[in-house]
Order: structure tokens, then sequence, then C-alpha cells
């Protein structure tokens, strides 16, 4: 019999800390972290390639709204199309951070609808919103785009370890039950061991990080060949790929698939990784 008492519990408080009426949970915190990480990051390359500030001040603009926009519509589209695309509700919901219905509070009470954030936001979307809108942001600045994406790549890894921390404080995207002894019990979701797979990703991308990172310093001329952006995608949707046999699907559709979503929508980002490695490789 399985000893509960062997495997780690998991259940933090969703809320990081509180400014008056207002909670901070530790999800949004952790985008923000992420984000904040990545904008200094990349300041910092564009001041080791003598880039001019000009060009840089707008792009946190274009990747914010870039990968909240895609990462919002890549989850309503991909994962829940029946509910949101369906009503003018659902609808709503998906353009704006709310949930109709009652929930108690006197926002739910006197509108008819309670704030909650984006409550779904995909990481294939994301990516996808991020490189749309770095298209634009290229157009507008006339800066090479390999030069913008490997700079961004470079800097991917500790945003994407700072939003699968995010959500494992939420014990959302959570493993298929498991006996090893690292196991996490979601006790927000159920009393069984499961794989913490938002944890195993964590880990993942704060190794890509590092090693995004040290290969800069040693091998500044390949940044704008398209290497570093090809390298990033290769490996964040290779290892997201195999990551998800650890993982319970998401939606109930899933289930009769032969591959669940995510690995569906990693063949590509696969593909064009490695396509602009082979592209950068043939360049130099």
């Amino acid at each position: 019999m399985m000893n509960l008492l062997n495997y780690i519990l998991w259940d933090p408080n969703l809320v990081a800390f509180k400014l008056g009426p207002f909670s901070i949970r530790w999800y949004g915190l952790m985008w923000v972290i992420g984000l904040v990480v990545a904008y200094l990051l990349v300041q910092r390359l564009y001041k080791e390639q003598k880039i001019k500030d000009e060009y840089f001040d707008p792009l946190a603009f274009y990747c914010f709204f870039g990968i909240l926009i895609g990462a919002r519509l890549g989850h309503c589209l991909f994962y829940e199309p029946d509910y949101f695309l369906t009503s003018s509700k659902g609808i709503i919901e998906m353009i704006l951070p709310i949930r109709f219905g009652d929930d108690g509070s006197w926002l739910g009470q006197t509108f008819g609808f309670h704030v909650i954030g984006y409550a779904g936001l995909a990481s294939h979307g994301g990516t996808l919103g991020l490189m749309i809108a770095l298209w634009m942001y290229v157009r507008r600045t006339k800066l090479s785009i390999w030069t913008v994406l490997d700079n961004i790549a470079i800097a991917t890894g500790s945003t994407a370890c700072c939003i699968r921390l995010g959500n494992l404080m939420n014990s959302e995207i959570i493993g298929k039950i498991t006996d090893v002894p690292w196991a996490f019990i979601f006790e927000k979701v159920d009393a069984v061991p499961r794989h913490p797979g938002q944890l195993y990703e964590a880990i993942a991308y704060a190794i890509l990080f590092v090693i995004m990172w040290t290969l800069h310093k040693k091998k500044p001329e390949k940044i704008g060949t398209g290497w570093y952006f090809g390298f990033c995608l290769t490996y964040i949707f290779t290892f997201r790929f195999f990551i998800e046999y650890t993982k319970e699907v998401q939606e109930a559709f899933e289930a009769s698939l032969p591959i669940d979503m995510g690995q569906i929508l990693s063949i590509p980002f696969i593909i064009l990784g490695t396509y602009c490695m082979i592209k950068a490789k043939k360049k130099a």
C-alpha cells in the first residue's frame, strides 16, 4: 500500500501578498518577474552589441502584448474552443480577464461577473504571439530579425522557468500518478502522488538559460545568424514533447488522441528550430 507520508505535500497559498484590497497571486507575480528579468537581460545584450537605446525602448511593449495575446488565444482556440467560441459570453471572457457568474463578491453581485485574471494561457500560443510581435517590431525598427530573435532566445529560459514555477504554485498542469520518491501530492487537486511536471520544466528551462548565456559569451558572433533562436525552439519543444508523457491531459478530448495537444503543437516548433540551426550552420 502506498505510504503518502513518503511524498511531498504541496498546498501553498495562491496569494503571495496583498496590497490593500488587491491580492497579488504567485502565478501573476512569477510572470512579472520572468518578464522583468528577460527585459534586463535583453537590455544588456543590446548594450553589448551597441544597439541604440531608441531601438530597445519599444521592445518590451511588443513582447508583453505578443506573449499575453498569443498565450490567451492559444489556450482558448486549441484547448477550449467549444466554450470560448460558441457564445458571446465565451468570446467576452476570451478577451477580458473576467468570468461571468456570482461568486459572492460585490463585483459579481453588482455587475454579474468577477475579475479572475487570464485563467488559461498556452505556451505554444505565447511563442507564436511573440514571434509575430517581434516581426512587427523589426518592421518598425529596421533591425535584423535574426539578431532580435537570437537576443530574445538567449533570455527566454529565465522567463519560461518563472512561468512554470508559477504553474507549480497554482498546482496546475499536474503530472500523472507515480510512486517516484520526489512525487508531489497536490492537495488542491487530489490526495495521490503525481509527477511534478511543472518543476521538471522549470529546471529544464533554467538549464537552458545557463547554456544560452554561457554560449553567447563564447560565441557572440553567432548572434544574428538565427542559431540561438533555433536552438531555443528545438530544446524547449523537444523537451516539452517528451515531458508530456508524464502529464495528465488538460482537456478531455486529448484522451482519444495518439499524442496530446501539447505534443502536436510542439512538432512545428521543433521543425522550425532545427531548420534555423541548419540554416545558421550553412551560413557560417
